[in-house]
């Protein structure tokens, strides 16, 4: 997993209506890359919905928030008009960022191992620095934990 202090090299993903974007669009912006395991699923999407109740917070903080998971586009869109997220959902489906990001790893389920993305946070200033990471996130009050980082 990428740590802090680490800096970030550009990448280039679509987003949730086939647009191409790119993380040096934001360069000067402090950017929130959050890595999920899939849209519609109960964690995914209470995650997702508590960054769109936080976006107008975030965004006025400077930031930017880029959700990333292996979903399709046309996954990415469903689930954004779904739910009315208005921030950036990227498609990453041969899984490229994710793995740069170490986002990809080990899980577990009902005792089974498999590799999945692993549900994490990074917090990138204006130059793509890594200045938090927040590894194998608990969607219980991340959005606020984030937010109060942005404060100090």
């Amino acid at each position: 997993m990428v740590k802090e202090g680490d800096t970030i090299p550009d990448f280039t993903l679509e987003d949730k209506e086939g647009k191409r974007i790119s993380l040096s669009d934001f360069t000067g912006k402090t950017k929130v890359v959050y890595f999920y395991p899939k849209d519609n699923t109960p964690g995914c999407t209470t995650e997702a919905c508590n960054f769109r109740d936080n976006y107008a917070a975030i965004t006025s903080k400077g930031a930017v928030v880029i959700g990333i998971s292996a979903d399709s586009v046309t996954s990415h869109g469903n689930f954004a008009e779904k739910h009315e997220l208005p921030f950036f959902l990227l498609s990453d489906p041969e899984k490229e960022v994710i793995q740069k990001f170490g986002a990809w790893g080990e899980k577990s389920m009902y005792g089974k191992s498999y590799m999945g993305i692993v549900r994490s946070s990074f917090i990138l200033d204006g130059d793509n620095k890594v200045i938090k990471v927040y590894p194998k996130v608990k969607v219980a009050g991340h959005v606020q934990e984030i937010m109060n980082f942005l404060d100090s």
